[in-house]
């Protein structure tokens, strides 16, 4: 009986030693597994590191719009196509790295998703290599006529002699900056791709502009380069005589590099306007319509087909008019949405004058209507940015050709904030009853918003930070002139109009841009179709249309992104409930992980939907 109990002990001993053995290679094994992870993990975001280090080291430019100074202060991008096969032979080895380097299974959550993120955005830059040429490098919307000044005048910070000095050698290097420009025009055109007629008196009415006044001429005017230079300069303690050696330097390098290499880009472009035609489409490139499919995909990252967006756009439209009469019937005014049109857009009540007094008042008002939501932004959101925001109007010199209004980033340490462009050249472009969903959209709880966390966010590889998909980053501008009428704002029905003006605006793009590249509208039938169906100014439906033609598919973006963060807030509210649903909680899903393709965005939301889901069920267990 004793031998009986002794072995049941006996093997109680050994079933315990095994088990706790067991448990305890159980652990090491998780311990190993944890630290694989953790080593592969860093392993990956050091070379994620690496990789943007070496863009940023490789583009003097970048380096600007990022706040950091480094012995390329005084230099220019390279921009020649020679260049570009470069950057391919990067991406592809880039890539190879990704394939075959790359334990996926050893990577944690966040890492997988910058993975993921930068195995598509190469494949995408590779499979797009054969389309390079198929842009305008000038237009009225983008080009260097514009920015190049825009650039020295917002972006080179000048708060030494040093700087001064650099900003100096940029002036010098425009002349070799736009022979590049002008050998890209020509690649172009030999490939088939020249800017419509319209294009070029805009572009040459900058460039001109760009080259008038001193030093260039007698007259009694500063140029917008020689203002901007002496205006940083007189504020550098330095003394007198410095000052006027630096001053001279940059009249010397306007006349000797500036003019010469706009006077090239004016002889190119004065040469090309003599050939260029009115068809507008996209479908007049060499295979061009297989070009603009793919321009839709890359810029709603979705598989809808032009088709498809049309249609979608013709049924917002509709939508969107019914909510219109339904203010109308508030506002008990008889006659018909046309009617309506002729009196917004022609009341003076709805306009700012049309004088500095009337900029100043706008400009006033833009900024309280922000300083508002600033206020109110507890009631949404969870993380909020760090970084301050200014309203600026847009500078005289490119007023005339650039968008209604539009928003340019700070720099990651905040020493420049965020700056919302408004456009007001033509304040009757610019009515009252906008301006919320304007401020909304491009300052807070819009784009400045978004950006600025992305900038701020912490273990996330800076390729995330500052990469950007149109269809997320536009979606979340154009859902931010929706969101603040759910707290209350928008209590004038006159501004609710006008949040919906705006969205149908974006609808409207759907039709339009299809409309061009797809189905071949003239430039004069999207601008019908523009001032039939909305109550802008015609000056407004002139820019967007000549905007689609120059940039064909970005402004389906809009529409598609905001429709598809409805889309995943409905779902998440439905399978939730309203018990577990958090607007909050939503909203930091959306903006926490920086820009993403709708795609992915949706993979985001639906773990986050699972995740409470379970969290739920373990609580009510327990």
């Amino acid at each position: 009986m004793n031998n009986v109990r002794l072995s049941i002990v006996f093997i109680f001993s050994l079933l315990i030693f095994f088990s706790c053995k067991n448990e305890n290679e159980k652990s090491e094994i998780i311990i190993s597994n944890k630290k694989q992870i953790e080593v592969h993990s860093k392993k990956l975001n050091d070379w994620f590191e690496n990789q943007f280090q070496e863009e940023v080291d490789d583009s003097p430019m970048m380096q600007t719009y990022l706040g950091i100074k480094t012995e390329d202060y005084g230099k220019w991008d390279d921009i020649s196509s020679k260049k570009e096969v470069q950057d391919l032979e990067k991406a592809k080895k880039q890539l190879r790295y990704l394939k075959d380097s790359v334990n996926v299974s050893k990577l944690d959550k966040a890492t997988l998703l910058s993975f993921r993120l930068m195995k598509m955005d190469l494949e995408n830059t590779i499979e797009d290599f054969q389309y390079r040429f198929y842009n305008y490098p000038v237009n009225q919307m983008h080009g260097m006529q514009a920015e190049i000044p825009a650039f020295l005048i917002n972006m080179h910070r000048i708060e030494n002699k040093s700087d001064a000095e650099a900003y100096v050698s940029r002036l010098e290097g425009v002349n070799e900056l736009f022979s590049q420009l002008v050998g890209n025009i020509k690649i172009r055109e030999k490939n088939g791709i020249v800017p419509p007629k319209f294009v070029f008196a805009k572009v040459l009415n900058d460039s001109r502009n760009l080259i008038t006044g001193k030093p260039f001429d007698q007259s009694n005017n500063e140029s917008t380069l020689l203002s901007d230079f002496k205006s940083k300069v007189e504020k550098l303690e330095l003394p007198d005589d410095e000052k006027k050696v630096l001053v001279s330097k940059a009249e010397t390098a306007l006349q000797e590099a500036v003019k010469p290499g706009y006077d090239k880009l004016i002889e190119i472009l004065e040469d090309q306007q003599q050939r260029a035609t009115v068809d507008d489409g996209a479908w007049k490139f060499p295979k061009g319509n297989t070009f603009y499919n793919n321009a839709l995909k890359r810029t709603t990252t979705t598989g809808i087909s032009a088709e498809e967006i049309h249609q979608l756009g013709l049924d917002e439209v509709a939508r969107i008019h019914k909510e219109m009469k339904d203010i109308m019937t508030e506002l008990k005014y008889e006659g018909t949405l046309q009617d309506f049109f002729k009196f917004m857009k022609e009341d003076e009540r709805f306009y700012y004058n049309n004088d500095e007094e009337g900029k100043a008042a706008y400009l006033k008002r833009a900024v309280g209507l922000i300083d508002n939501m600033k206020s109110r932004m507890d009631e949404l959101f969870i993380t909020k940015p760090k970084a301050d925001i200014v309203v600026k109007a847009v500078e005289p010199f490119r007023e005339k050709s650039a968008g209604k209004a539009f928003y340019q980033r700070g720099t990651p340490d905040g020493s420049r904030p965020g700056t919302y462009y408004a456009n007001l050249y033509d304040m009757e472009a610019m009515p009252k009853y906008q301006m919320e969903a304007l401020a909304y959209h491009e300052g807070i709880p819009g784009h400045h918003m978004q950006i600025s966390i992305a900038q701020e966010l912490k273990d996330v590889p800076k390729f995330r930070k500052f990469g950007g998909y149109t269809a997320y980053v536009e979606g979340w501008g154009l859902y931010n002139e929706f969101l603040p009428k759910e707290i209350g704002l928008y209590n004038n029905p006159y501004s609710d109009f006008g949040r919906l003006a705006m969205e149908l605006w974006r609808a409207c793009r759907l039709v339009v841009d299809t409309g061009i590249h797809a189905k071949k509208w003239t430039r004069e039938e999207g601008i019908k179709y523009y001032t039939d169906n909305t109550p802008n100014a015609e000056s407004d439906a002139i820019k967007m249309v000549e905007r689609h033609i120059v940039m064909p598919g970005q402004a389906t973006a809009y529409k598609i992104g905001m429709n598809k963060i409805l889309e995943l807030r409905e779902a998440s509210r439905s399978k939730l409930g309203n018990e577990l649903f958090d607007i909050r909680e939503f909203h930091e899903v959306i903006l926490t992980n920086g820009a993403v393709p709708l795609t992915v965005l949706e993979d985001l939301v639906n773990e986050w939907i699972e995740l409470k889901s379970n969290s739920s069920k373990i609580e009510e267990s327990s």
